[in-house]
């Protein structure tokens, strides 16, 4: 991702320290007779740096679909802010279905805790100011 944007190809990496984190989360939704009932999960931005999810089956997603056993792979809020915004974070939100139950899992790749991340220098010029300030503790509201 750093190459695509022609700068030093671990300036992300480097902001996450030696002791980054990986969360896991399974997710298990049954179907549901009446998913016009049920919320599900608001729409969304993640808060970690990057999201790996694999669904067990495929799925159409507005006019994509993610396909079954593949990874989709999303930016999340830290990673928008070391961008300094040049990478645009995907709202998304789940919903229920009535017609089959799904299994997922979301892997959360996050900065260690103490670390503190800012936009990449390169990325930082008189046509692109500094978006954002320098943040610690960003995902602790995350989980």
């Amino acid at each position: 991702m750093a190459r695509s944007l022609c700068v030093e190809k671990n300036c992300f990496l480097n902001q996450y320290g030696e002791r980054a984190n990986m969360h896991a989360r399974f997710n298990f939704y049954p179907r549901c007779p009446r998913p016009d009932l049920v919320l599900g999960l608001k729409p969304h931005a993640d808060g970690s740096a990057i999201t790996i999810l694999m669904q067990e089956k495929q799925v159409e997603v507005g006019e994509s679909s993610i396909i079954r056993h593949a990874l989709l792979v999303n930016a999340g809020d830290q990673l928008e802010i070391m961008s300094n915004g040049l990478f645009k974070i995907p709202m998304h939100r789940v919903l229920t279905n009535s017609e089959s139950e799904r299994c997922t899992l979301a892997m959360f790749c996050t900065p260690e805790s103490e670390k503190e991340i800012e936009p990449v220098e390169e990325l930082v010029d008189d046509k692109r100011p500094r978006l954002y300030k320098k943040v610690k503790h960003y995902v602790g509201s995350y989980f």
